[in-house]
């Protein structure tokens, strides 16, 4: 016939897709798509694709070269086709006078995956211009189709027949494994307690009871089969103790007697009691949220506030609550960005981290953001887990849907909203007590408001969570910080620690200048030193002399003037060379009175000198 049928497992991609046709074959028309069950050369039962289109009877028919069906698995994207080409051009009927039909009856569908079937005209258009082509969806459900070979290879008629008993100390587990399996995984919790063993086509396993507390008496167990088709993404199976119809039924006799007992006291005038009951009057939650608690140390009593709002979250919210001062013994280990590290490992889908916003955490942030860098006194105690946290999981935040995970909030007593950073302002902001309740809801992902239906929360609002011990504990706690803050209104800056940097520059430049005094010493009154000299030819002497000078404003001795006087008068000669005149009769005791008197008035001078003055007194 003019037809030749090609199967390929990938895309068919076209070799002449990018060569430019003046004449395109218009669209195919009536598909019709659906799946029937056949048997293969092998003799296995097989989900097969049925699908029929047919030709239009145009004159486009003329430059139809080849018809195509795609096969698209939504869930995986993988592709797989059929096409068909022509050896010659296809007249515009049938031999049989009627529309060219196709159909497609070999490929293999896999059960619980959606399809998209598409048929196209070869060649297409091209790029940008008009499509023509005719699409459909095709769902193949999982659970009517055990029998075919897709369900065998995946465990879907493999029946474990799960047992458990204990013996002595331990607990023995017994199941009937499959022949395609060798491979499980064993999986036995009691509360919040799990743990898991490998097995190898092992039908009875023993788990040590000490694993577990002594309280424990009703197991959960689950097994994991490993498939080869589906590895590990087979279906898991599992048991419930049967002990639990009883607990349930017992339980929920014990409600309904306490509600009518309830119901009849509150009847009476001024005998509506008041209790603690658990958290939740509403539906049950399936698994037990846990919430990672980011807070700032600002004041040990702002810490007290913390550790009993992490009472009162496990008390009416039932969450496992993840903070540091309820591990420090794994946190002194691992320090502070390891320990974010592995609880941001622990964390699962549905799970919340909660950030309480004070003042540090605002000052924290702006230091993140390059202002001035602050260490509270507290974080020399302990590790500054904000600052790790907004440096391990701020990368993250930007990706889409991430903050939904997290949950803002700040207690309005001791707080305000301007302490959040700017990076939630985005997110809602719950002020504690008042919004407590809506945030409970939003870490369980439970809606508030439904048609028709309005959740409440008994014992979370402001007037009366404290009716309870734990919310009666936070409560004292938080009118003990806020008498504190009311007395000490800077208490924030006394809490606050600069950094080496900002210390060394304070020092820098508001330091005192350092002083040295040296004390003036003097070695005492100056020598007196005096020399004579008698030459042979005459009666002459030089007198060499150490006198303090005399400040400018005193005057020379009258005995000196009266010398100066005569020197004056006297004519020079050889005078200037310090010699006496042989016709003096001044005999040599006058020149030693003379130096003592200008001794002795130098002691008196009131401003002294060390300098030595030579002076040469010619006497007549």
């Amino acid at each position: 016939g003019p037809l030749c049928s090609t199967a390929l497992e990938s895309n068919c991609f076209d070799s002449d897709w990018s060569a430019v046709s003046d004449y395109t074959p218009s669209a195919p028309e009536g598909l019709r798509v659906g799946f029937d069950i056949r048997r293969d050369e092998s003799g296995a039962l097989q989900p097969v694709l049925t699908a029929n289109w047919t030709i239009k009877d145009d004159g486009s028919i003329y430059s139809l070269k080849a018809t195509e069906l795609h096969l698209l698995v939504l869930s995986t994207n993988q592709n797989m086709c059929v096409r068909y080409s022509f050896k010659d051009k296809l007249h515009m009927r049938s031999p049989s006078g009627e529309k060219w039909n196709f159909s497609a009856n070999m490929l293999i569908l896999d059960p619980g995956h959606q399809y998209r079937v598409s048929v196209f005209n070869i060649p297409k258009p091209q790029l940008e211009h008009s499509s023509y082509d005719i699409s459909s969806e095709l769902s193949v459900p999982g659970d009517d189709m055990k029998m075919t070979q897709f369900c065998s290879d995946t465990g879907s008629l493999w029946i474990p027949n799960i047992s458990v008993s204990t013996a002595d100390s331990f607990l023995n587990v017994s199941f009937s494994s499959d022949s395609q399996c060798e491979k499980y995984l064993l999986i036995i919790s009691c509360s919040s307690h799990t743990h898991t063993k490998w097995t190898f086509r092992r039908v009875n396993v023993l788990f040590n009871l000490s694993y577990w507390p002594r309280w424990c008496c009703l197991f959960h167990v689950e097994i994991k089969p490993l498939f080869q088709r589906c590895s590990n993404d087979c279906r898991r199976v599992n048991i419930a103790p049967a002990p639990y119809t009883l607990v349930i039924v017992g339980v929920l006799s014990v409600c309904a007697l306490t509600a009518v007992c309830v119901y009849f006291l509150c009847r009476r005038p001024g005998q509506c009691l008041t209790s603690c009951a658990p958290l939740l009057q509403v539906e049950q939650v399936t698994r037990r949220p846990k919430v990672l608690l980011i807070y700032s140390h600002d004041h040990r009593l702002y810490r007290d506030v913390v550790l009993c709002f992490c009472a009162f979250l496990q008390d009416r919210c039932g969450a496992e609550v993840l903070v540091d001062l309820l591990d420090t013994g794994s946190l002194g280990q691992v320090g502070g960005a390891r320990w974010l590290q592995m609880q941001r490992r622990r964390l699962q889908p549905g799970d919340k981290v909660l950030l309480l916003c004070s003042k540090g955490v605002q000052a924290k942030w702006r230091a993140l953001c390059g202002e001035a860098q602050v260490t509270l006194r507290e974080d020399e105690l302990s590790d500054d887990i904000l600052t790790a946290f907004l440096n391990l999981f701020l990368p993250s935040m930007h990706r889409p849907g991430a903050l939904g995970m997290y949950v803002v909030a700040y207690f309005e007593e001791l707080s305000d909203e301007s302490d959040v950073p700017s990076l939630f302002h985005i997110s809602v902001k719950y002020a504690l007590m008042k919004d407590v309740e809506e945030m409970l809801f939003r870490i369980l992902d439970i809606h508030k408001y439904e048609p028709g239906r309005v959740r409440h929360v008994h014992g979370v609002h402001v007037h009366d969570y404290f009716t309870c011990p734990s919310g009666r504990a936070l409560r004292v706690a938080i009118e003990a910080f806020q008498d504190h803050q009311r007395q000490h209104p800077d208490w924030f800056q006394k809490e606050c620690e600069l950094g080496e940097e900002e210390l060394d520059q304070h020092a820098h430049t508001h330091a005192a200048p350092v002083l040295q005094c040296v004390p003036v010493i003097r070695a005492g009154l100056p020598a007196f030193r005096s020399e004579v000299n008698i030459h042979p030819e005459g009666c002459s002497a030089h007198i060499h002399t150490q006198r303090p000078l005399l400040s400018q404003a005193d005057t020379m001795s009258p005995l000196l003037e009266g010398r100066s006087q005569e020197q004056d008068s006297t004519p020079r000669g050889e005078s200037d060379q310090g010699y006496v005149s042989k016709s003096s009769s001044q005999p040599l005791l006058d020149l030693v009175r003379l130096q003592e008197a200008l001794f002795e008035q130098s002691l008196r001078a009131p401003q002294l000198n060390d300098e030595t003055v030579e002076e040469s007194i010619i006497l007549f």
